[in-house]
Formats: C-alpha cells, sequence, structure tokens
C-alpha cells in the first residue's frame, strides 16, 4: 500500500470521526438557566439584599428524613406573617424542578414529602418576606 492510500484513508477515519462527534452533539439537551434570565438579572439586587437580610439571623435548617424533608426557618421568624415560595432546583433537568408556596407551620417549619421530588442534586431556593424585608436563602440537598 502505498503512502497515498495511507493517506486518503486517514482522511477518510479522520472525517468519520468528526461525523460522529458531530452526530452526538446535536443528540444533547442543553438547557438554560432559566427561561427568564435577563428578568431574572434585574431582579439581581433584590437577590442580594435578602441574601443579606438571611445571613443577619439564624441560619435555615434542611434535613431529610427516609420519608420527607423538612425545611425550619429560623426561631426568629417564629410568630410573624411569613410569606414565600421554596424552589428545589434542578440544574441537570428543569423537569424535575418543583416550586411550591411556603407554608410553614407555628414553628416556622415546613415538610416536602419525598414523593414528589426525584432522587437528585437540587439547590434548595427559599425566598421569603416577613415584616417587610426580603430574605433569601440557598443550600444544596442530594436527595437519597
Amino acid at each position: 500500500m502505498s503512502w497515498g492510500n495511507k493517506i486518503l484513508i486517514a482522511f477518510f477515519a479522520f472525517a468519520g470521526l468528526i461525523g460522529v462527534l458531530v452526530y452526538s452533539c446535536m443528540q444533547q439537551n442543553f438547557e438554560l438557566v432559566s427561561k427568564d434570565y435577563y428578568k431574572d438579572e434585574i431582579a439581581y439586587q433584590q437577590w442580594i439584599d435578602g441574601t443579606k437580610n438571611a445571613n443577619k439571623i439564624s441560619k435555615v435548617l434542611i434535613e431529610q428524613s427516609t420519608d420527607a424533608v423538612t425545611i425550619k426557618l429560623p426561631n426568629e421568624l417564629n410568630g410573624m406573617n411569613i410569606k414565600g415560595d421554596v424552589w428545589f432546583y434542578c440544574a441537570t433537568n428543569s423537569a424535575k424542578d418543583k416550586r411550591m408556596p411556603l407554608q410553614a407551620d407555628e414553628q416556622g417549619s415546613m415538610i416536602v414529602p419525598k414523593t414528589i421530588l426525584a432522587i437528585v442534586n437540587y439547590e434548595v431556593k427559599i425566598n421569603w418576606t416577613a415584616n417587610n424585608q426580603q430574605f433569601y436563602y440557598t443550600q444544596n440537598l442530594i436527595v437519597k
């Protein structure tokens, strides 16, 4: 076999490899972090202020048992009128995201059954308002 044939075989092998790579890349699912990315960017200052307010009080506790995830708000907020939402954000698949209103009891606890959550790595984003102050807290959680 001459060197010309070897170069031709190498060229076709390289072109075939590039074709396979292009095809496999076209099959990937790329999701944006947020569908309303620019709208979320405008509200970024509110997120900064809410995080500062949350850092001034006790830490939010997020624990999981065999059948539920418990979110415990700081004791300083007990008895206050709290409104907000909880977002279980899955970075790898938006179909596994869960967003729900924050419904804390008198002790500041909210129980989320694991039956509505997937077994993935979530970023729990809690956004709430108490006494006309905005609070924001995030924590990673691996649901087992």
